[in-house]
């Protein structure tokens, strides 16, 4: 065994320590809270694992759910290597699914090529609205922070609007009720394939989502700008002495954030069939996707490949809540259940940054 192998093996043991008590007392501040509000723990536990895995079709359904969130969580870290904050990606992802709306019925086209045309133009949709915060961000210097914060209003505004105009996203008064404004529905062959697993339906979704996710991780780490994109991150006066144009990979990462956020609402909508408006754009489309892939990415701690079984976790969460319900126990619990264990997994690299610094300032000032 190697020197390196020796000091990393208890440090391994050390962060597996860590996370397992936090993850049992999340679970065990879970329990309470059901029993607290008149629950019992057992069924609500029981459902969850029923709603989100045991019961026919449901794990393909937590698939798909998970597909968009791990989407959202890519484009994040993307962002988030070159150091700009992005929490803007349910805009991004309302306005990319409103691109991949209009251009669908707008250009039409054989089956595969629409589809294929819907995916690319919800991406660019996102990353034109990215690219906004993007232009704040290195033209007047507005942090990126509040301007894709506040463009999250703003895009939805917009898709409202066009929902309410038949020349932009309306669907026509014989394909909707009076008051309902949404969109058209997507033609049987302009939506995404599924593959049937074991009974269940699983989109095409998941395996685009799985596939960029490791080729996100390849070039993030492997390839020249994937480094300059972590050093502009890190350290961006070195970035920029070492020839890394600060504007040039902050505005393009910031767009491939909004470009994977805009993706995923393309994804939601030719995939549908998993509360995400059935084919069509809908008031309420993005239904908070973008927030939990936020939370996806940074529970990942920015790592691409760990997003992958995060993001699964979560849309259990999701899909498990609506059978909590037959429980007696209200389903928005499973929301702060899945706080719960936001909070467990982000408190172990807290605990370990903070011991390793108290550490080291010891060692610097002679104390240990």
């Amino acid at each position: 065994m190697t020197t390196t192998a020796r000091r990393l093996g208890p440090r391994i043991s050390e962060w597996l320590m860590f996370y397992v008590l936090s993850i049992m007392v999340a679970l065990l501040l879970s329990a309470i809270l059901v029993e607290a509000t008149g629950g019992d723990w057992r069924p609500v536990m029981n459902a969850l694992l029923d709603g989100s895995l045991r019961k026919p079709g449901r794990w393909g359904e937590t698939l798909g759910t998970a597909a968009p969130m791990l989407l959202v969580a890519l484009g994040t870290i993307v962002s988030g290597k070159a150091g700009l904050i992005n929490i803007g990606q349910e805009g991004q992802l309302l306005v990319g699914a409103a691109f991949a709306t209009y251009f669908s019925f707008l250009i039409g086209g054989p089956g595969p090529l629409n589809v294929v045309l819907l995916l690319i133009f919800g991406a660019i949709g996102g990353a034109l609205w990215a690219g906004v915060a993007a232009l704040l961000k290195f033209w007047r210097n507005v942090p990126e922070v509040l301007s894709t914060l506040l463009l999250v209003t703003v895009g939805g505004q917009l898709v409202a609007y066009g929902l309410s105009q038949s020349w932009i996203l309306l669907a026509p008064l014989a394909d909707r009720g009076n008051r309902n404004q949404v969109s058209e529905q997507l033609a049987d062959n302009n939506r995404l394939p599924h593959l049937e697993i074991f009974g269940n339906q699983i989109p095409l979704a998941v395996v685009i989502s799985i596939v960029l996710a490791v080729i996100v991780g390849l070039v993030l780490s492997r390839t020249v700008w994937g480094f300059r994109l972590r050093m502009l991150g890190r350290n961006p006066r070195a970035a920029q002495r070492s020839g890394v144009a600060q504007t040039t990979y902050g505005a393009s990462a910031l767009m491939i954030s909004g470009a994977f956020a805009g993706l995923a609402g393309a994804a939601m909508l030719a995939g549908g069939g998993f509360a995400f408006g059935n084919y069509q754009l809908v008031p309420g489309f993005s239904a908070n996707i973008g927030w939990a892939g936020l939370l996806v990415a940074l529970v990942a701690r920015e790592k691409a490949l760990v997003a992958i079984p995060v993001a699964f976790i979560f849309a259990g969460l999701r899909t498990g809540s609506s059978f909590v319900g037959a429980t007696g126990v209200e389903s928005k619990i499973t929301e702060v259940i899945q706080g719960f264990l936001v909070l467990a997994l982000l408190i172990p690299p807290a605990v370990m940054f903070l011991r390793d610094r108290r550490r080291a300032r010891a060692v610097a000032t002679g104390t240990v």
